[in-house]
């Protein structure tokens, strides 16, 4: 069901070497990006009846307008289950908890007398957030994405999701409740590439974004990648990963169940687990297969993941090597289930997020860690961060010098544009003391 790589006897190797060893779903965003690009453009000449056209093509849906009423939203919100309102909430007050401490002040420091920089952070004006509605609704990446956006204080949110043929072209109203929850109602039935072009170009119906941000598949992440410079984006999200690093201490029980959570996702899921223990890959594999039995999205989704090249068992010579392993892979989500996790977890350096010992499961942080689930995949955790409210936030700083304390570092300036063979650099400050280089 999940194969092995056995990396034991020989010292490992390092960098881009390592990296290749380990399992990874292929993930051709280039070869998407040339099938995005004319939508994109088509989007961009046509606006909403190009959004309605592809409704019918790719979801089957026939639109007269492609954003959701108002009634839509209350309605969704009424008639949402109970206990599914309840977890929703509790989820949105988590993540406020963790978020609303993540906000930026503004910091002056005083570099010379009469001379300060401050930095002040500016939340983005308008931003795209994008909820996936494939294979499975995702309630929990409205409040994922809405969350740090209003709690960095963006003035403008909109959200785009799927239109789907058994909801007479709306997003699943479990979405559209989601949404009217958060108090979000520029909501609009669109998915892939289509809601990302949107966003990027403005439609009749919807203005244009600063920025799009939110998990979704090859097609969104193409979209992204092709208008990187005219929006921002938080990542390109490939497909979800979970990798575990564990000792012979782990219940196979417990991670054989958190592989196959996110093996459900996609049959691209990776699922990985490294171990330096014969008898706990030996019983991960024993376990899996009962697991997966009783369970749902079987041959669609688990098997296929779990066989796949992306998922395996790594066998390592110790958890040293382990920890080299899972950072060679900065893995989406990692959890630490070992002997004193907390002191190897504090010594992970890529992962979008580490779940910490038996008791902090991925699926936690899927929904009511307080944490966020939108995070870097592919390795891309050795230089990316998670979605949080700095995604929203620019750094701008303010440069305030007097006459005197300009004067001051005069010759510094001149000397380095000079240096830089820029003399109308340094011609800048030398007008504003009569052509003459102060002397301090």
């Amino acid at each position: 069901m999940i194969s092995r790589i056995d990396l034991r006897g020989n010292a490992l190797p390092e960098g881009g070497a390592l990296r290749d060893l380990l399992p990874r779903a292929e993930f051709d965003v280039e070869a998407a990006l040339e099938k995005v690009r004319p939508i994109c453009e088509d989007v961009h000449h046509r606006g909403t009846a190009a959004l309605i056209e592809y409704a019918q093509k790719f979801d089957g849906v026939t639109l007269e307008k492609v954003r959701v009423p108002a009634e839509a939203l209350a309605k969704a919100l009424d008639e949402l289950d109970p206990a599914v309102r309840a977890a929703l909430e509790e989820s949105i007050r988590r993540a406020r908890t963790v978020h609303r401490s993540q906000r930026r002040s503004e910091h002056t420091t005083q570099v010379v007398p009469g001379g300060t920089v401050t930095e002040k952070w500016v939340p983005v004006e308008r931003v795209g957030l994008y909820a996936p509605g494939g294979r499975s609704v995702y309630p929990s990446s409205v409040v994922m994405n809405v969350v740090p956006a209003q709690e960095a204080g963006v003035e403008s949110i909109a959200l785009a999701s799927p239109p789907q043929a058994e909801f007479d072209g709306l997003p699943h109203p479990t979405i559209l409740a989601a949404c009217a929850l958060l108090g979000v109602d520029e909501v609009y039935a669109a998915g892939g590439a289509v809601a990302v072009a949107m966003f990027a170009y403005g439609t009749e119906e919807c203005l244009p974004v600063n920025m799009v941000t939110g998990p979704g598949n090859i097609w969104v992440a193409a979209a992204k990648r092709y208008f990187t410079g005219k929006i921002g984006i938080d990542t390109e999200a490939g497909p979800t990963e979970i990798a575990v690093l564990a000792d012979s201490t782990a219940d196979p029980v417990h991670v054989a169940a958190d592989l196959i959570s996110q093996a459900e996702h996609d049959p691209l899921a990776a699922a990985v687990l490294v171990t330096d223990s014969e008898e706990l890959a030996a019983a991960v594999e024993k376990e899996l297969e009962p697991q997966v039995a009783a369970t749902k999205h079987i041959e669609d989704r688990i098997k296929p993941a779990l066989a796949g090249k992306q998922s395996a068992i790594v066998l390592v010579d110790s958890l040293e090597d382990g920890l080299k392993v899972v950072d060679a892979y900065g893995a989406e989500h990692l959890e630490i289930q070992t002997a004193d996790a907390a002191a190897w977890a504090a010594r992970v350096r890529n992962a979008g997020a580490i779940f910490v010992g038996p008791w902090s499961p991925v699926s936690l942080g899927d929904y009511c860690a307080g944490s966020n689930h939108v995070l870097p995949t592919g390795g891309c955790a050795c230089h990316s961060s998670g979605l949080s409210v700095q995604s929203f936030l620019r750094g701008i700083h303010i440069v305030d010098y007097t006459r005197d304390a300009l004067a001051e570092v005069t010759h510094h300036v001149v000397t380095l544009a000079e240096a830089e063979d820029l003399p109308a650099h340094g011609a800048a400050l030398k007008a504003r003391f009569g052509w003459k280089v102060p002397v301090t």
